[in-house]
């Protein structure tokens, strides 16, 4: 066992000692793969730190890695590994510091040491020391280019933008674009009001060989942004010349048809964007939220506007039926949302806010048996919402059945924490409850509770 013992040390010794990659500017020299003698204490310790911190156990990793560095007798080849180790189970138990200094350690003794320096930065990272992170990052670039969109990252997190776009424009440069660098350079845009800088590089971009639909895009909804309706238009043509088939451009043309109340053409760029897969449900539903806008003003679209919902949206989530529901219910044509809201709830059972207001409305149109049903399925996905044990004793109420309402009612007044009207609101249902049954005693009693809390108005 022993030999085996030191036969996987060696192993491990050997990977921590030999870097993935050779540098001239590593700070050591290779080491060999003379490690002395091992004796069997250090062995039969750090294996058992490396047991412990696998199950999790990181105190008792630290108290056998302790022992460990004690049989290494200061021999920083043995030394090395058991501060790797050491410093990970520290950072595990949130002694960051602590575990920051034995990494350090670990430099020290062996030099620019890949697998340590990656350590050390996500810890940088996870602590959001992020000028440390920086210099520790320009030390990762020599192993890995990679690093360089770190970099960048990290300046803009450290309100150092220029830099940032320095370190974008030239790994655009090397290695062409990317959609996470774009975005980046498009938050530092936003973050510092450079509108025109980012206007300017889009149109840099169109102008080069590799012309992208979301690159006129997003040129189209910038000079939206700044009130260029004009130029917005102009390069939503573009779009269209370079790419006639285009379903993204309806994204944009829409809006411009509407606002020039060239209503005809709007719907049929709606429709576009309901109907293809190249947009995804996010832009549609800001294009819904429009479309119940215009609505609002022009009600005699109101039937295209069902139908556009009942043939694009059927699959999708009950966001859709929700705001159809919100836009009757503003209008007070509750009924109407009603329908909408009990549709959407079917396809979105979690949609907690859905629920709701598909049960107040069953409530108030006295669909009891409808919010019995619909309550008793909610609560065994939210089975510690007050709210639907309260809806639940209400229907049951509603529906004449006292004993059912009361086991609601009386296991979810449990779950009130500082909401005196809902806590109210459960009182006054449990006496209701109790004066069907002809318990007249509770049902007073109850009465009692509920107007000894006084709400403010």
């Amino acid at each position: 066992m022993k030999n085996t013992y030191k036969y996987l040390l060696l192993i491990l010794l050997g990977i921590f000692l030999f870097p993935k990659h050779t540098n001239a500017q590593e700070l050591s020299e290779t080491p060999t793969d003379d490690l002395g003698n091992v004796s069997d204490a250090y062995q039969e310790n750090f294996f058992e730190a490396l047991k412990q911190r696998g199950i999790e156990n990181h105190e008792l990793a630290l108290e056998a890695l302790k022992k460990a560095e004690k049989a290494a007798k200061k021999d920083p080849k043995l030394e090395a590994p058991v501060f790797f180790e050491i410093g990970k189970n520290l950072i595990s138990v949130r002694r960051y510091r602590d575990g920051e200094a034995y990494l350090r350690r670990v430099l020290d003794i062996e030099g620019q040491k890949l697998d340590v320096m990656e350590v050390l930065y996500d810890l940088y990272y996870q602590e959001q020391d992020y000028n440390s992170a920086i210099t520790l990052v320009k030390e990762l670039i020599v192993f890995d280019e990679d690093y360089k969109e770190d970099l960048a990252n990290l300046y803009s997190r450290t309100k150092q933008y220029d830099k940032a776009l320095e370190v974008l424009d030239e790994l655009d440069e090397s290695w062409g674009e990317s959609d996470y660098r774009n975005a980046l350079r498009t938050q530092i845009y936003r973050t510092t009001g450079n509108s025109t800088g980012e206007i300017e590089k889009l149109e840099e971009r169109i102008d080069g060989s590799k012309k992208k639909e979301k690159d006129y895009l997003n040129l189209i909804f910038l000079y939206s942004e700044q009130d260029n309706p004009e130029k917005a238009f102009e390069t939503a043509q573009e779009l269209l010349k370079q790419y006639p088939k285009s379903k993204l451009v309806h994204l944009a043309l829409y809006k411009f048809y509407l606002d020039e109340g060239k209503t005809k053409e709007a719907l049929q760029s709606m429709d576009i964007v309901f109907e293809t897969d190249d947009i995804d449900l996010k832009s549609k539903y800001r294009v819904l939220g429009d479309f119940i806008q215009f609505v609002n003003t022009n009600p005699q679209y109101e039937d295209r506007l069902e139908k556009t919902v009942s043939q694009f949206f059927e699959e999708n989530s009950g966001l859709v039926y929700e705001k159809l529901g919100d836009y009757y219910v503003e209008k007070e044509r509750k009924e109407e949302a009603l329908k909408f809201y009990e549709k959407g709830i079917v396809i979105d059972t979690d949609n907690f806010s859905l629920l709701k207001n598909t049960l107040l409305l069953q409530i108030d149109f006295n669909k009891f048996s409808e919010a019995e049903t619909l309550s008793s399925k909610s609560l065994e996905i939210f089975p510690a919402q007050p709210l639907l044990y309260l809806l639940n004793g209400v229907a049951n109420n509603g529906l004449q059945k006292p004993d059912a309402a009361l086991e609601s009612l009386e296991l979810g007044v449990d779950f009130v924490i500082d909401n005196p009207k809902m806590e109210k609101d459960f009182y006054i249902q449990l006496r209701d409850a109790y004066q069907q049954k002809g318990d007249t005693k509770k049902a007073a009693d109850f009465d009692k509770k509920a107007t000894a809390i006084n709400l403010a108005n």
